[in-house]
């Protein structure tokens, strides 16, 4: 009887280890996290939709995708790119009110962050945040808080052909307008033609060229509030005034049809030496690099006056930070990603060989052979600290398509000056909240 009894409680015993043994293991399966690594290595497979609208980057993103998704076997990525032109934040609001909304899409902060940060995730306690270097941290900051992934750093200004110049006679590169215009000149006397103007491009007008106006402002921030309060105007603004004299000078000694020119012709255009300047940034250097391998290019900031020393300072900006919807399911499968994009060795050699990125993070180095001579360019002035922010993510939603429309009017001399200004004046007013 005792023995028939110890054999009971043995078996019992038995099946209790075996059933905590089971419970031990699901516990050890199931606590992955993005800190501890194991997520997206067991378990549920999950999908992990990308909404990006860099173009430029798309066949990088996808071979990070196969290497990403070997490591990670039960997540998937769903890469998605709206760009080159296309009205990306439409795209976005229409994902949103589909229910199709990604799980990680772009954001150009400031402003921006403002109008979608119901929708964002902190992202303070990931283990990059860290590492962001402080004039990428700025735009998606707020409260002391971080809610976005800077992508990288971008400069814009003259994208130039340094043979081109040697050939007319320029040994300098201008910091003044006057300078510029006489380096035009010279490149039309030796028969060449100075600027390439993609002046169809929305975003090359509205959104990046008149950020320099806006940059000049004694207090650009003040200046912007004023804006929103109805303290300050753009009409008889000095500066938006001498902008114009800058875009009136690149239209005298530019290519026919600015009007209708895009991209990518004004950078055929310059990649085949048929003109020796064109308003780019740093990302043009891979579009050149794949029409004419080895080009002797670099840029130099847009002057819009004679005052050579505020005039010697790049617009740089952050093109795109990455940021998590905070009401995915998918979310911290979507951080494990962002962290491996930019802590993993392949990540990191595709942010600044194949994307010629300037690294947005202390901890990815860059040489000047990685990110060629346009983001060796670039770097210097962001290591000088002779650099303007990129203003544009701090307007109103919609105003940069505004603007752009009303530059090209001004072009096309559908205006004159004082009427172009009425009308950037007219279309900040409409928008603003």
């Amino acid at each position: 009887m005792n023995k028939k009894r110890s054999m009971v409680i043995l078996s019992v015993l038995l099946v209790m280890s075996m059933l905590l043994a089971a419970c031990g293991g699901n516990n050890k399966t199931n606590s992955g996290t993005a800190e501890g690594g194991n997520a997206g290595k067991g378990g549920e497979v999950k999908t992990v939709k990308v909404f990006q609208f860099k173009t430029e980057i798309v066949e990088g993103l996808n071979e990070l995708k196969v290497e990403f998704e070997k490591e990670y076997p039960n997540i998937k990525l769903d890469i998605q790119t709206v760009g080159g032109g296309a009205d990306y934040a439409a795209a976005l609001k229409t994902k949103f009110a589909s229910g199709d909304a990604p799980d990680i899409f772009s954001n150009g902060g400031f402003a921006e962050l403002d109008m979608w940060q119901d929708k964002i995730e902190d992202l303070s306690d990931q283990p990059w945040v860290k590492d962001l270097v402080p004039l990428a941290a700025e735009p998606m900051t707020k409260d002391g808080k971080v809610y976005g992934m800077a992508m990288n750093l971008e400069g814009i200004g003259y994208v130039y052909n340094k043979d081109l110049f040697a050939k007319a006679g320029i040994t300098e590169t201008p910091k003044t307008i006057t300078e510029l215009e006489d380096a035009a000149k010279k490149l039309q006397a030796a028969g060449v033609t100075p600027f390439g103007n993609a002046y169809q491009e929305w975003w090359l007008l509205g959104n990046q060229g008149i950020s320099t106006a806006f940059s000049r402002q004694d207090n650009v921030d003040e200046f912007i509030k004023g804006l929103n309060e109805g303290t300050q105007t753009i009409v008889d603004n000095q500066h938006f005034k001498d902008w114009s004299n800058l875009l009136k000078l690149t239209v005298q000694y530019g290519q026919k049809n600015p009007l209708t020119t895009d991209a990518n012709t004004h950078l055929a255009l310059f990649a085949n030496g048929e003109t020796a300047m064109m308003q780019e940034g740093n990302w043009a250097q891979t579009l050149i690099d794949n029409i004419t391998p080895g080009m002797n290019i670099g840029m130099f900031p847009m002057p819009i006056d004679d005052d050579a020393e505020k005039n010697d300072k790049l617009t740089v900006g952050i093109p795109a930070n990455l940021v998590v919807n905070k009401d995915s399911a998918s979310k911290e499968e979507a951080k494990i990603f962002l962290n491996w994009l930019v802590t993993s060795d392949m990540g990191k050699e595709y942010i600044v060989k194949k994307w010629k990125f300037i690294p947005a993070l202390t901890t990815i180095p860059a040489s000047a052979e990685d990110i060629g001579m346009l983001g060796a360019d670039v770097k210097k002035y962001v290591d000088e600290n002779k650099v303007y922010g990129l203003q544009s993510s701090k307007f109103p939603d919609g105003v940069t398509q505004e603007f752009a429309s009303t530059i090209q009017e001004l072009i096309a001399d559908k205006t004159d000056v004082n009427g172009w200004m009425k009308n950037m004046q007219a279309a900040w007013d409409k928008l603003k909240k």
